[in-house]
């Protein structure tokens, strides 16, 4: 087959495979019940009565708030999904997959189907834990919908100059105050770079507009509402980890550590790696400045669970949507630059979204009765 028509084909499969994606995705939203925490968000929390609208929902976040966690912003999402109900559920969970996927694009530059594909793909195939990021409602609240404002968030300041953003000046506020207040790794490396970016911008001669040390101030604001929570406090003295020497507890939150980077993003560092290698070292193309904070990021992300007393595979999934975009970029100048072999990564693409519907499909299977 010559090049022309490997492209032609690549170009008409594309959107039938992210077509199939999304029934797949939605089906397994469909398969899987509100369970676990979802029943008691689906409360006011502090009485067993059902949240029945904004009202409630507030005074069910600020209790949490004091008594049980400073993740604010993704419960609030999460008790409004939930009153939605299920239905609304499976299809707002899929819109938010095919949105993660393309806003990964955006950041990579890399705006063809092929590439959407790929984010797709790599989101499901490379996840450490796809049930509990993506399809427990509760798990999907704080990691698949909080990772979309926080690519929201980047696109603002690592594009600024490509695109025209009008009214950032009013919605930067809102927007950077909930990716500050996602989650408590990447809400402090999304502000960290955002603030690398301003920095940057200076010692390159180039005035940084307002909007931008505004949006930094606002993500710096919900990170800091998010980690000063009482209910923080109040959650942490109940995992026992104080029971435990300083020394001991050094030693299995390092080893929580090397476990994040050695099992739960070690599909995506691969890639990275891999990707890195060709782009930089074979073909000597220069990076960027967007990768390298992409990849920043990613490190930021991580190295911040040493902070934590639990890293749980489900937290990893913002770190490698992270390294997602930065292989997308990498991977682009390498097509780029080598577009007979264009193919090649496109087989690739598809391995990894193959791994991911094993996973979605065999569920699905076991549902069915298919697989005993």
């Amino acid at each position: 087959m010559c090049r022309k028509s490997r492209k032609k084909a690549i170009r008409w499969i594309s959107p039938v495979l992210i077509a199939l994606t999304a029934l797949i995705v939605w089906r397994v939203n469909y398969e899987i019940e509100f369970m676990m925490d979802d029943e008691w968000y689906s409360t006011v929390l502090y009485a067993d009565t059902p949240i029945r609208n904004l009202s409630d929902i507030i005074r069910a976040q600020i209790w949490h708030y004091f008594n049980w966690g400073g993740r604010s912003m993704a419960h609030a999402l999460l008790q409004l999904i939930l009153l939605a109900g299920e239905h609304w559920a499976d299809i707002l969970n899929t819109g938010m997959t095919l949105l993660l996927g393309w806003l990964a694009c955006m950041i990579a530059d890399r705006r063809k189907l092929p590439y959407w594909f790929a984010a797709l793909g790599m989101i499901l195939g490379l996840n450490a834990n796809w049930k509990m990021s993506m399809f427990w409602e509760a798990g999907a609240a704080n990691y698949l919908y909080m990772a979309g404002f926080l690519l929201a968030f980047l696109f603002c300041y690592l594009k600024y100059e490509e695109k025209n953003l009008p009214g950032i000046v009013i919605w930067i506020l809102p927007l950077g105050l909930i990716a500050g207040w996602s989650n408590e790794n990447m809400g402090p490396a999304v502000w960290l770079l955002s603030l690398l970016v301003i920095l940057l911008r200076h010692r390159e001669h180039k005035k940084a507009p307002v909007w931008m040390y505004l949006g930094n101030i606002s993500c710096l604001a919900g990170t800091i509402l998010m980690i000063a929570a009482p209910g923080n406090f109040v959650r942490s003295g109940e995992t026992g980890e104080e029971a435990y020497s300083l020394l001991w507890r050094m030693y299995l939150r390092c080893y929580a550590e090397a476990k994040g980077i050695m099992e739960y993003l070690f599909p995506a560092l691969l890639l990275t790696v891999f990707a890195l290698i060709v782009c930089k070292g074979i073909l000597k193309e220069n990076l960027g400045r967007n990768t390298v904070l992409l990849l920043l990021g990613a490190l930021l992300s991580w190295g911040a669970m040493i902070l934590s007393p639990h890293y749980p595979d489900r937290a990893a999934f913002g770190t490698m949507v992270l390294l997602i975009c930065a292989i997308l970029s990498m991977t682009g100048k390498i097509a780029d630059r080598q577009k007979e072999n264009v193919w090649m990564f496109y087989g690739c693409a598809v391995l990894v979204w193959l791994r991911g519907m094993y996973f979605l499909v065999e569920y699905l299977g076991l549902c069915w009765g298919w697989i005993k």
